[in-house]
């Protein structure tokens, strides 16, 4: 009888210890002695949000609104481009606040809000000539 051929139903199945050998599923590793996780997984490597990419995001996210809203109330009166401005960063800076950065450390604050002021400054400067 060749060896290739599979044990009988009946037969007791030899399952591999993981404390031993590696367990494989294919050409994939699903468990070894040492950790007894897969081989995909890293224990130690989760999502850790930065605000460095909050701070990106709002500086991004405010420079086009800003842009937006400065051209499409060009031909208005500076008010309304003033009045645009100040609720779009309002709900700018709202929703950066909200994604984390009321976490962050003192600087990254600090920063963030000089970038909202400086960029919603400038705005407000330009549409100051159609008032």
């Amino acid at each position: 009888m060749p060896n290739d051929q599979p044990p009988p139903d009946d037969a007791p199945k030899k399952y591999p210890n993981p404390r031993e050998e590696d367990i494989m599923a294919g050409d994939r590793r699903i468990s070894r002695p040492d950790s007894a996780l897969p081989d995909w997984h890293i224990p130690d490597a989760v999502y850790r949000p930065i605000p460095i990419a909050w701070f990106a995001a709002a500086f991004l996210l405010q420079s086009i609104a800003m842009f937006a809203i400065f051209m499409l109330l060009i031909s208005k009166s500076g008010y309304f481009t003033i009045a645009g401005a100040a609720i779009a960063t309002g709900a700018i800076g709202a929703w950066t606040w909200d994604r984390g950065m009321k976490d962050a450390a003192t600087g990254w604050k600090a920063a963030t809000i000089v970038l909202l002021i400086v960029q919603f400054a400038l705005v407000a400067l330009t549409a100051s000539s159609r008032l």
